[in-house]
Order: C-alpha cells, then sequence, then structure tokens
C-alpha cells in the first residue's frame, strides 16, 4: 500500500480522477480569521484539501471551520510538521516558495532535496508533497522533480505566478499569467511518466477558473489556488470563486473520461 492510500476517500478518488481541488491560505498566513474565512470558503465551496500555514492551531481551525476538509500543511522547515500532523493535517508540503522570493531568498535543487530528506526522515509514514521552485531552469526542474520521488516525495507540485508578467487583459491575460506554472505541470509530467513515477502533479500558483482546465490538460491530477480565494474580504464572494474552481475542474474531468 502506498502513502497515498492513507488519504481520505473522497481526495483520494479526486486525485485518481484528475480533479483535486486544493484551496490555499498562505505558508506565511498566521492571521486565524483569515484562515477561518478561507476554511470556510472551501468547506461551502466543495475543496478536496486546504493549505494552512504550519501550525498546529491553525490546523484544527481549518478542520472546524471547514466542516472536516482534509489539510495539508506548508513550510520549510522540517522540524514543524510533527506537530501539525499530530493536530490532524493529513499532508505536508515542503513550499511552494512564492512568498519567499520578494525577500529574495531563493532555494536551490540541493536544498529542496535536503529538505526532503529531513521530511521523510521525520514523518515515514506521512503523505508528503513537495514544490520544485520555478525560479530553476526547466531541465533542472525535471530532474529534481525525478529526484524528489526517488527521495520519498509522494507529490510533486509546481509553481510560476510570481514570476509570470501578463500583458494583456481580460482571459489572455490569466492564461499568460499561468502560463509558467502550466509549462512546468507539463514537463515536469513529462519527465516523471519517462522515469516511471507515477506520482500525481499538482499545479498552482497564478491559476483561475479559466485556466485549471488547461492545468488538468497538461497533465496535473489537481490544482493549488490561493491569492484568487484568500486575498478576498467578503466570505461570499470566496464561496462563489471556490465554486466556480470546482466546476471548471469537473467540467475537466468529464472531458478527460470522454
Amino acid at each position: 500500500m502506498t502513502r497515498l492510500a492513507q488519504l481520505p476517500t473522497t481526495l483520494r478518488q479526486r486525485l485518481e480522477q484528475r480533479s483535486a481541488l486544493k484551496v490555499i491560505a498562505g505558508l506565511m498566513n498566521f492571521d486565524s480569521a483569515s484562515v477561518a474565512r478561507v476554511a470556510r470558503a472551501a468547506g461551502h465551496g466543495g475543496a478536496d484539501l486546504i493549505d494552512v500555514a504550519c501550525d498546529p492551531e491553525l490546523v484544527s481551525l481549518a478542520i472546524l471551520e471547514s466542516g472536516g476538509v482534509p489539510v495539508c500543511v506548508s513550510a520549510v522547515d522540517p522540524e514543524l510538521f510533527p506537530a501539525a500532523v499530530a493536530a490532524g493535517a493529513v499532508m505536508v508540503e515542503i513550499g511552494n516558495f512564492d512568498a519567499f522570493y520578494p525577500q529574495g531568498r531563493l532555494f536551490s535543487a540541493e536544498e529542496v532535496l535536503e529538505l526532503t530528506r529531513q521530511t521523510r526522515a521525520l514523518l515515514p509514514e506521512v503523505v508528503m508533497s513537495v514544490t520544485v521552485p520555478h525560479v530553476l531552469p526547466m531541465d533542472e526542474q525535471q530532474h529534481l522533480a525525478v529526484d524528489l520521488v526517488a527521495a520519498g516525495a509522494d507529490l510533486i507540485q509546481t509553481e510560476g505566478g510570481t514570476s509570470a508578467k501578463p500583458f494583456s487583459a481580460g482571459t489572455l491575460g490569466l492564461i499568460e499569467k499561468a502560463a509558467p506554472t502550466l509549462a512546468a505541470a507539463h514537463s515536469i509530467r513529462a519527465a516523471l511518466d519517462q522515469a516511471g513515477a507515477s506520482v500525481p502533479v499538482l499545479c498552482a500558483s497564478g491559476l483561475s477558473s479559466v485556466t485549471l482546465p488547461m492545468a488538468i490538460a497538461a497533465g496535473a491530477a489537481g490544482v493549488g489556488v490561493g491569492s484568487a480565494v484568500n486575498r478576498l474580504s467578503d466570505e461570499l464572494a470566496m464561496v462563489a470563486v471556490v465554486r466556480s474552481l470546482r466546476e471548471a475542474l469537473g467540467t475537466s474531468a468529464s472531458l478527460l473520461r470522454l
């Protein structure tokens, strides 16, 4: 049995059906009121997973406010993970790294690989997702993804929204915004397939309801969406966005089965 088999049934099925939706509160978002709003929107909107900062109290809060949606915790310090898992997190995530780039903090392939090894040693049975830094050249992203799986990663996540520089308004701008993470998802999925690694790829950062189907078409088993939800202050609007994302993924999954 793989570690992924330990995930809640609905989340596991959505990954298998390539329609998983993760709503991201933010790796550096320790504002309990904000996390609670995101969790409620995720629960009411039909998300499969909530990604919160690695804090046991936030884990408990997200589970409560969402009505039991599974929780993933994000951090770049493996020592923080065990307490969050004890509080109920079903998955740990190394990254994503978008929050660090404005500070000038970059993560090398070697550092991410070492964080993965440390986390796997600390938590040998816990499901682990690892983000591939988008600042790496694409061939290095592909190579790192294969190495991460060998080191114990159960899922690979892409990023790229912070590096995108959309030039257009409307739908075209949304596609331009998502282009880096879409390209990474396609390239990494191809590299993993070539290496015989069947782990799911989550496409995250810079996505919208317009580009979610493109992420699935690029080979992703699911998507992670943060700012499209967590930057909103109105809960009804947040729920509406999550529902639109859920519907977009449902349409993509239906088309894949045709």
